[in-house]
């Protein structure tokens, strides 16, 4: 059965921590992508439980009748414990060595793991189409599965908030943005 599966980056967001909320300019913007997912027949969401991704995707599920199921395995990633003053380059360095793991933090390959296993879980659900609400730098892993010319620089590219359509048949996988920001 052909499946459909749209990856959603969160909307603004007030911080990085798990309790950070949508800003303002976030909640309109939850608002704007509501309307425009409601086309697409997603009939099961599923989100990362951090604070900004439930707020990003909780207008869409009310208009369409559906609970969000919060799954750990969307969390974002954590590249290190510590703050790093070169955040950045680490992180480009990170895409460049999947399995470069800094002190306390998780490889790419780690949170991909985690990151396909959910994306996994709503391929094999009964549901046509169905949407997981996660962070950038897991979505960009995730893009980046089937999409390798993705990497770093997409990462760089994705804004607040980001959808990808993954088409997943008999044929194989593609995947391609989609969100037009209106």
């Amino acid at each position: 059965m052909d499946k459909t599966i749209y990856l959603i980056r969160h909307a603004r967001a007030s911080g990085q921590e798990p309790q950070a909320e949508l800003t303002a300019e976030g909640r309109e913007q939850a608002e704007r992508l509501a309307a425009f997912l409601a086309g697409f027949g997603i009939e099961r969401v599923i989100s990362s439980p951090y604070v900004r991704a439930l707020e990003t995707i909780a207008p869409f599920a009310a208009a369409a009748g559906l609970s969000v199921e919060a799954d750990a395995r969307l969390a974002e990633r954590v590249l290190s414990a510590a703050p790093l003053p070169d955040w950045e380059e680490r992180l480009r360095d990170s895409f460049l060595d999947p399995e470069l793991r800094l002190e306390g933090g998780e490889s790419g390959s780690e949170a991909l793991e985690r990151g396909r296993a959910a994306i996994a879980e709503l391929e094999r659900s009964v549901h046509k189409a169905g949407a997981a609400v996660s962070h950038g730098n897991l979505l960009a892993l995730l893009v980046g599965a089937f999409d390798p010319s993705f990497g770093f620089d997409g990462w760089r590219a994705m804004r607040n908030p980001d959808v990808f359509e993954l088409a997943i048949g008999k044929g194989g996988a593609w995947i391609r943005p989609i969100w037009d920001g209106k």
